[in-house]
């Protein structure tokens, strides 16, 4: 699978250079769209005509528009994730957060409307793992 390939290179890169090289948006927006239903083939077919700075959302799947965050620690002390990205803007219909471990392995997943994200987090500047679990719960390890 392509996907196991992109994170063996990186696994491989981080090994020989210390710092993995930034693939965890790319794998993150796969592994949201396989969480949700979507195939490879649909997902592959709809994100031909993207580019990697899109404003809004990250794909679209059943005319629900998906926005997706994902963090990973790199296993190196000390990089457990405390804090966790939050979105720029509200052009999207739901949320997909995703933990992975330092293998690129979810360990949870936690979703999002965008009403009701807007209202638990407008105003906080700094969003912690935390926040995120209290969104809807999709994978936990």
């Amino acid at each position: 699978m392509l996907r196991d390939k992109l994170i063996q290179v990186a696994l491989e890169w981080q090994a020989k250079f210390g710092v993995a090289p930034q693939i965890t948006t790319a794998v993150s927006e796969y592994d949201a769209a396989m969480l949700v239903g979507m195939s490879e083939s649909e997902y592959s077919d709809y994100m031909q005509d993207k580019t990697a700075v899109s404003k809004g959302s990250d794909f679209v799947y059943k005319n629900i528009r998906y926005q997706v965050k994902g963090n990973r620690p790199s296993g190196k002390p000390g990089s457990f994730v405390t804090m966790v990205p939050k979105a720029s803007n509200y052009e999207w219909d739901k949320l997909i957060w995703i933990l992975y471990d330092k293998n690129y392995v979810m360990q949870e997943v936690w979703e999002w409307e965008v009403e009701k994200y807007k209202t638990a987090f407008d105003d906080k500047r700094r969003l912690s793992p935390n926040d995120y679990r209290k969104g809807k719960c999709l994978y936990k390890k």
